[in-house]
């Protein structure tokens, strides 16, 4: 379910809304079912996958000696 922004054209309110199918949004803080749709900046995923608790960027319990698990930067171990 997409979360939208809008601008209500009576009361000026600027809100976010969670959009269920074909489910009317309305201002929260007046009612009104006139709202402005606004354009908003996408979302952008890092194309990392979640690793498990406790483990490494390569599947290792602990830190390689040497880079790239042994500093902050990403692993390329993939």
């Amino acid at each position: 379910m997409p979360i939208y922004e809008y601008t209500c054209r009576d009361c000026d309110a600027t809100f976010e809304a969670l959009v269920r199918g074909g489910e009317p949004v309305v201002c929260p803080h007046c009612g009104s079912s006139s709202l402005n749709k606004l354009l908003s900046a996408p979302v952008m995923l890092s194309g990392r996958t979640a690793r498990p608790a406790g483990r490494t960027c390569c599947g290792r319990e602990e830190r390689c000696d040497t880079p790239p698990c042994s500093g902050e930067s990403a692993c390329w171990r993939v």
